[in-house]
């Protein structure tokens, strides 16, 4: 996405930012080794008192027993396939209150009303749910308003994320991606229980 203004944020928005960004950056593409080393060393600090503690510490140990070249190979059989992918990325499919078209609409005009456009060398559409990671981390680093990040993590995130998370968990090829989905259904549920706080 582009259209951010940097600005100087506080340790929790930077961390919230962080994380989107990485979850973006998973489902985007299967992780270098570079990427799974950052998140083993990480994620030995978890806290595993909480779930997103837990599923934090199982990503981790997940990333240290990881092969990149498996990792390629499940991220291509799961999102992308031949022919139709397993699970597919794009979050419009996951609606069920108004058709795929009209959702992504929608999000395009959201997402415009706020200054955001998908970059034109971009090859997935704004659904995707890495490009959602983004939009909602550029929104979070120019500091908008609770109730605007809340608008749209309600809108076009939890309810669309949820199920795709769900149906990576359940699909059988899914071994690494299993450990990434619980990961982002717990972040997101520490995003809505922080929102519904407000």
């Amino acid at each position: 996405m582009t259209g951010m203004t940097p600005v100087e944020l506080a340790e929790e928005d930077a961390a919230r930012a962080s994380l989107y960004a990485l979850i973006g950056r998973l489902f985007f593409d299967a992780p270098d080794a570079a990427l799974l080393a950052q998140i083993a060393r990480e994620s030995a600090q978890a806290d595993i008192g909480s779930s997103l503690g837990t599923t934090w510490l199982a990503l981790g140990t997940a990333c240290r027993n990881a092969d990149v070249a498996a990792l390629t190979e499940e991220h291509l059989n799961l999102f992308v396939g031949v022919g139709k992918a397993l699970v597919t990325p794009y979050t419009s499919s996951y609606v069920t209150y108004a058709s795929a078209e009209r959702h992504l609409l929608a999000l395009r005009a959201h997402l415009g009303a706020l200054g955001l456009a998908r970059p034109v060398t971009a090859t997935e559409s704004e659904d995707h749910i890495a490009g959602l990671c983004d939009a909602m981390r550029h929104v979070i680093l120019r500091k908008e308003p609770d109730r605007a990040q809340e608008e749209l993590f309600n809108k076009y995130m939890y309810l669309t994320i949820k199920p795709l998370c769900e149906k990576v968990i359940v699909a059988k090829t899914a071994r690494f991606y299993k450990e990434v989905a619980r990961f982002t259904l717990a972040f997101l549920e520490v995003e809505r229980e922080a929102f519904e706080m407000l």
